[in-house]
């Protein structure tokens, strides 16, 4: 759940802050255009979504070449539109100015869905793993975290435009200037680290270290960005501290005191959404990449080839791993876990897809460690998915008896010292 969460939060709280402020400034300047930016986010989410498909179906779209001609129209666009709003272009022809200026802002807000969105419109295909079924825990943990994350991106989206309608134009211009900046910094170290890793350009020592910390640290644009757009919702709320004075009569003075609560609200929904979105991005993901340990292997009796474990050790519903040192001397470990009152799933400590990472127990759950993925009780000893690779057992004398050579023959999927 975490997972969709974080990647949700922040791939899509770049494109939400950068929309809102030219949505916000453009309506400040023009008192229109929430109709027109409307409409090319939506032709921007449209072409977005072609493309995702597109990426999910066919070899045709290189995500790379795509992105860097993107992010390049998008660089150029971005600095049009900067010298529009600070009258360096058009001076003299004003509304011509203008209109050039919210053109170049629809362009614009088009150009970060168009960016931004596939990847969005793909999570959902991540879900199910070949092989899994859509009805399960994790397919609903997975949903659960996506939907969490766009709804999260989408309020604090509406909450900053909100509260970026009650602030200067003047302010919003500076505001906006300085977080497309960020931006703008952000798509050129992209550019250049991908024209570098392609010898499009040749490599050079001074780019390289200094693309070097920029790429390593992507993320700190997100929070330059974060930092400056908080602005909004801190000034809002301090420009509308108090009652208040004004308005000609008890009607007018309730209207205004309305007013003031409605913006301080916003503001609160704005820096209650950014506080959530670093929460999500620095805690969460912290606890999602923790390192899991896996718990020790137990002890079991080893005779006549064969490996025999009493019934009453496992037959607690837990997992129980144990392991077994093959000829070779590679450690080859396998898990057994009570399925109902009189089968057990048996199988190695490795799938066919993510290999030898091991499996954990979450909630009374036994999870993949490496795509943490929630296996389905009942199918662990059959093929198929992430399941455990199943290993054959039978029950005699009230012990399970395992074969020492079906774990010899296993041994290469655990590194084997001779493969």
């Amino acid at each position: 759940m975490l997972k969709y969460l974080i990647l949700v939060v922040q791939n899509m709280l770049t494109t939400a802050i950068l929309t809102s402020l030219t949505l916000a400034f453009v309506q400040k300047e023009s008192g229109e255009g929430r109709r027109r930016l409307g409409a090319a986010f939506g032709a921007g989410a449209a072409a977005a979504l072609v493309i995702a498909v597109l990426r999910r179906t066919t070899r045709y779209i290189n995500r790379e070449y795509w992105n860097t001609g993107t992010l390049a129209f998008s660089i150029f666009v971005g600095i049009f539109f900067l010298l529009l709003i600070w009258s360096v272009l058009f001076r003299k022809r004003g509304a011509f100015r203008a209109q050039a200026r919210d053109a170049a802002a629809a362009v614009l807000v088009g150009l970060q869905a168009f960016y931004a969105l596939p990847d969005l419109f793909l999570y959902p295909t991540e879900f199910v793993l070949a092989g899994e079924s859509m009805i399960s825990t994790d397919f609903l943990f997975s949903f659960i975290g996506y939907l969490a994350g766009v709804l999260l991106v989408l309020l604090s989206a509406l909450a900053l435009h909100r509260v970026g309608q009650t602030l200067s134009a003047r302010l919003l211009r500076a505001l906006l200037t300085a977080a497309l900046a960020i931006h703008m910094a952000n798509q050129l170290s992209s550019i250049l680290q991908f024209l570098l890793a392609r010898r499009i350009i040749p490599m050079m020592r001074w780019l390289f270290n200094l693309l070097r910390p920029v790429i390593n640290h992507n993320v700190y644009f997100l929070y330059a960005l974060m930092l400056l757009s908080v602005l909004l919702p801190l000034l809002t709320w301090l420009q509308n501290r108090g009652p208040g004075e004004g308005g000609q009569n008890p009607a007018e003075r309730r209207k205004l005191r309305a007013a003031r609560r409605r913006r301080r609200r916003w503001s609160a929904v704005a820096a209650s959404g950014y506080v959530l979105a670093v929460l999500t991005m620095t805690m969460g993901k912290a606890y999602s990449e923790r390192e899991v340990v896996l718990s020790p292997a137990e002890p079991m009796t080893i005779a006549n080839g064969e490996i025999l474990i009493p019934l009453e050790q496992v037959g607690d519903w837990h997992l129980h791993r144990f392991a077994h040192i093959a000829s070779d001397g590679t450690e080859v470990r396998f898990i057994v876990v009570q399925k109902n009152e009189a089968a057990f799933g048996v199988g190695l400590d490795a799938c066919d897809i993510c290999g030898a990472t091991g499996y954990y127990e979450r909630d009374d759950e036994v999870v993949c460690k490496l795509c943490d993925v929630v296996m389905n009780r009942q199918t662990i000893g059959f093929k198929g998915g992430c399941n455990p690779v199943p290993l054959a057992y039978a029950v005699r004398g009230g012990q399970m008896v395992i074969q020492i050579e079906d774990l010899e023959n296993e041994k290469s999927r655990f590194g084997s010292r001779a493969s």
